[in-house]
Parts: C-alpha cells; sequence; structure tokens
C-alpha cells in the first residue's frame, strides 16, 4: 500500500459513509462503484467485483451501527419494525452471501445492476403523506415486511451490500413508514444484515483486509457526520438526493455489463 492508495480508499469510504449516515442507506450503493472505477483512475490495480463485495459488506457493519448511535434519540428507531425485518434479512445475508463465491464475476455486478434499478424505479413512485403521522402511531404489515427483508438479505448479500439502497424505498413506499424513522430504522436493519454478509463473505475468503480496515476507520468519523446533517435536513430533499444517486449508479453499472 501506499500513500495514494490509502488517501483514494479514505476518500471513497469517508464520502460514501457521510451519505450513508444522511440517507439511511449502508452506502454500497455509492462505494460499491466507486471502489470498482476511481482507483484505476489515480493509476491503482483495480479491485475485482468479488473483492468490492467483501470489502463493502465488512465496511457497511461499522457505518450503519455509527449512523445508528447518532439517531438513537429522538424516537425515530421502530423496534417492532427493527426485530421483524432484521431477522429475516439476517438469514437472507448469509445465505446470498455465502452463495455468492460460487458466482462469477459478471454474475456479482448484474445483481448488483438489477437491485440498483429496482430501488431507482421506486424511489420514483409516488408516496403517501406519512411524515405528519406521530412516530409513536405508526404501525406496518409485518408479513411482508418479513418476506421482503428475507428476499433483500439475499440479494444484497451477494453484493456485499445490506440492503440499505432497498430497505430506505419498501419502508416508505410499501409499509409507509415516515421518512426520518425509516433514515433511522434501516441503518439499525441494514447493521443487522451487515453481520450476516460480513461472516459469509469471511468465510468465504472474499475480504481484502486492508483496505477495509481504511475504509471502517472513514466510516467512524463520517457516518455520524452524515447523520446529523440528515437530521436537519428537508425530507422531501434526502428523498430527491437518494432517488438520482441510485439512478445514475445503475445507469453507470448496467452501461459497464452491457457495452
Amino acid at each position: 500500500m501506499d500513500l495514494t492508495f490509502i488517501i483514494v480508499v479514505f476518500a471513497i469510504g469517508f464520502i460514501g459513509s457521510f451519505l450513508s449516515g444522511m440517507l439511511g442507506v449502508g452506502g454500497s450503493i455509492i462505494k460499491y462503484p466507486m471502489l470498482l472505477y476511481i482507483p484505476p483512475l489515480f493509476g491503482l490495480v483495480a479491485f475485482t467485483a468479488h473483492e468490492v463485495s467483501g470489502i463493502s459488506a465488512v465496511q457497511v457493519l461499522f457505518a450503519s451501527i455509527a449512523g445508528v448511535w447518532a439517531y438513537r434519540k429522538g424516537g425515530y428507531l421502530n423496534k417492532q419494525l427493527i426485530i421483524n425485518m432484521g431477522g429475516a434479512i439476517l438469514l437472507g445475508s448469509l445465505l446470498g452471501s455465502y452463495g455468492s463465491s460460487y458466482l462469477s464475476e459478471q454474475a456479482v455486478n448484474v445483481v448488483y445492476g438489477i437491485l440498483a434499478v429496482i430501488a431507482a424505479v421506486m424511489m420514483f413512485i409516488p408516496k403517501k403523506p406519512v411524515d405528519d403521522i406521530p412516530l409513536n402511531e405508526v404501525t406496518f404489515n409485518k408479513p411482508i415486511a418479513a418476506i421482503l427483508a428475507l428476499i433483500v438479505g439475499i440479494a444484497s448479500g451477494i453484493v456485499g451490500a445490506a440492503g440499505g439502497f432497498l430497505l430506505v424505498p419498501i419502508m416508505l413506499i410499501v409499509l409507509h413508514i415516515p421518512t426520518r424513522m425509516t433514515i433511522a430504522t434501516s441503518l439499525a436493519v441494514t447493521f443487522i444484515s451487515s453481520i450476516g454478509g460480513s461472516v459469509g463473505k469471511l468465510v468465504t475468503g472474499q475480504v481484502d483486509y486492508w483496505p477495509a480496515v481504511i475504509m471502517i476507520v472513514a466510516s467512524l468519523l463520517a457516518a455520524p457526520l452524515g447523520a446529523k446533517t440528515g437530521k436537519n435536513m428537508n425530507t422531501k430533499v434526502l428523498q430527491v438526493i437518494l432517488a438520482f444517486m441510485i439512478a445514475g449508479t445503475a445507469v453507470k453499472i448496467w452501461f459497464d455489463i452491457l457495452v
């Protein structure tokens, strides 16, 4: 590792984790393409899709818990939703991350591209006005929440993403959870998912340890700052930023897959 490598990887981790804390996603929606495409621009050796998914899985574990810690006060964490979706997504992420070792580089990128397209489409679907509902009166369909969490866990476990970028639109559109509660609660569920994803990637030898450590340090610094920023931003602005970020990532991934 040289200084350029450390700076580039740290910057990717910092930017991704700041947005992670601000938007309630684990950050892999941003860091996956950044790790794939940015290092070669600085003359560094490109990471493989398996290495990127492994690094992302471990890093998201720390980014999400740092974000949850910042949101621990204020009543934004829905414990019932965390328990309901957390168990299902943990099982799914274990299965997906272990099974990913049997997939090709192209297959991992295709799965990521599909997830990004689904998340982008969902973010542009009109939402019911639920942000005015008192946080202690929020309800949701438990069976649907658990089933969707299991599916998200399997798919996101494959690409080393804890699924936050899919959980956010699911909570907003399908389960009708208020925006700030969605951001905080999705970070908690993402943390649980990342436990399964990290274990699966570590057991199958898909983690490059030094880049992962650099990303973790960046996460612990940036995620709380992002969460603090997100608390003070308009909820519609947060949704628009996330929607366009996911859509842009989906376009880039599919362009590289198909061209």
